[in-house]
């Protein structure tokens, strides 16, 4: 099996085409937000609109590390930002330490009593399962505070990279379903909670230690004019308001230090909310696939309303006319002489409208047979076999109608590789199927008994078909062997047929 030109395959062997195990080049796949997924070979555009989006285009900073940088930092809004934060940040933190703390029990208790070995196992265990068991659940709703607050420090928008698909049963949309202990993004909510609750204290504690020095020496001279008494400052003594005014200017100097390492802890706590309750680089390629995939939908459906628009404009307005014009050249030409010059004139003008209105229906059902927006695509097909100059067997088992652009993707397939088989192939019969599968994937076959070896290369239409089965996520497989049979297979993703 071998790649030719986008999601088209050939096979050389006589056999029916099966399903590849494995395709060159880039081939991504993501799920959107019904569950559906998605399939591209596209290169993707990288975007700055979006989750990871860069620093603002005019200029300024997007981030508190990088207002940070900046010369006017102080007389921005973000200093008061990221104080905001810093003071905030406790209530998530002891939010999430009492329940972690609770869960961590079997762990503390298997430390700390003198249990055997046995029972320390077993103290072990419980507490790994309800750490992973319930730990994820604690973990959803901090991880959704903590997106929300990352504002302050961030402007750029920051998305959840869990998936929210919802199954037909709809136990998916439960946080504590089952597929949410499959997602990575879980697991990384879990390791932020994890960091929140246990290195975050000890950075804070520092920052909080360091405030408290830079208002002692701040107020030195008053502490030691009202202590009566030596004041320890660190590792030094004052006994006098005087002594202490080189540590107050000392604390001056540090005071405008102050809100760069403020900014320096908050901006890098920051970082590191974006890094695990974001999407990481490969969940927002995923979600531009998926945007694009719903963008190629929303054309597609935009170019099959196109198509029946043109349709019938044609149909109700220029060939309406056409067939009055023709009607009145007919009697026209009754009422002349045959054999008179105005008669020989009317009879071919007669004859010409006749031959424009069948190549105007034959326009009509190219851009779209009424047939199929009536009856579905089983009549379309059985119409389309009775037109065909080489005799065609039609068997489709659809329990219902599908959506108007898969019905109108598979009719024009079938159309053009009949067309195909009555130009070059020599065949005798043709067969063509169309069935949908359990898994929602209706699979249209194409057979025929000439002579084979039929390639993409030689402009038989073939990349044209792969093109347009491309466009709704599908594929199309070969199998023309020199001297025959060629079978053209057509996988598309379909959804919920109706009745």
């Amino acid at each position: 099996m071998r790649v030719l030109s986008g999601n088209v395959m050939a096979n050389d062997s006589p056999a029916a085409p099966e399903s590849p195990g494995g395709e060159a080049g880039l081939v991504v796949q993501a799920q959107d937000a019904d569950g559906r997924s998605a399939t591209s070979s596209a290169r993707l555009v990288r975007s700055t609109g979006r989750d990871g989006a860069e620093p603002g285009g005019d200029g300024r900073p997007s981030t508190a590390l990088e207002s940070a940088a900046r010369r006017r930092f102080l007389l921005t809004s973000w200093p008061w930002r990221c104080a905001g934060y810093l003071l905030t940040t406790p209530i998530p933190m002891l939010a999430a330490a009492v329940p972690f703390g609770l869960l961590v029990l079997p762990w503390t208790e298997a430390l700390s009593s003198p249990h055997g070995v046995g029972a320390r196992l077993l103290l072990g265990a419980l507490g790994v399962l309800l750490v992973a068991g319930i730990g994820p659940l604690v973990a959803l709703p901090l991880a959704e505070v903590e997106r929300r607050r990352l504002r302050l420090v961030d402007d750029r928008p920051v998305l959840p990279a869990r998936a929210r698909a919802a199954s037909a049963t709809g136990a998916d949309l439960w946080p504590w379903s089952p597929v949410r202990y499959r997602e990575a993004a879980v697991w990384r909510e879990m390791g932020y909670a994890f960091l929140l609750v246990t290195v975050a204290p000890v950075l804070y504690g520092a920052f909080l230690v360091f405030v408290l020095g830079v208002a002692g020496l701040l107020l030195s001279p008053l502490l030691a004019r009202g202590a009566g008494r030596p004041v320890a400052l660190g590792t030094a003594e004052v006994a006098t308001p005087t002594d202490a005014v080189p540590y107050a200017l000392a604390g001056v100097a540090l005071l405008a230090v102050l809100p760069y390492l403020a900014a320096l802890l908050a901006g890098a706590h920051g970082t590191v909310a974006r890094a695990l309750l974001g999407r990481g680089r490969d969940e927002r390629l995923r979600a531009e696939l998926v945007e694009v995939s719903r963008s190629r939908a929303r054309l597609v459906d935009a170019f099959e309303a196109e198509r029946r628009r043109i349709e019938r404009d044609l149909h109700d307005g220029a060939q309406q006319r056409l067939l009055g014009l023709t009607l009145q050249l007919g009697l026209a030409r009754v009422d002349l002489p045959p054999d008179s010059d105005a008669g020989r004139s009317v009879a071919e003008a007669h004859a010409q409208a006749k031959l424009l209105m069948d190549e105007l229906r034959e326009l009509i059902r190219g851009i779209h047979p009424r047939v199929l927006t009536d009856r579905g695509l089983p009549a379309a097909l059985r119409e389309l076999a009775d037109r065909s100059p080489v005799p065609v067997t039609v068997r489709a088992d659809l329990p219902g109608r599908l959506a108007r652009h898969e019905e109108g993707t598979a009719y024009f397939v079938a159309a053009e590789a009949l067309a195909n088989i009555a130009k070059h192939s020599r065949a005798t019969r043709a067969r063509v199927s169309v069935l949908l599968r359990a898994d929602g994937v209706l699979a249209l076959e194409v057979e025929d008994d000439g002579r084979g070896g039929a390639d993409p290369a030689l402009g038989t239409g073939l990349t044209g078909l792969a093109d347009r089965v491309a466009v709704v996520d599908g594929r199309m497989l070969l199998s023309s062997p020199a001297g025959g049979p060629t079978v053209l297979r057509v996988e598309l993703p379909c959804s919920r047929p109706s009745g």
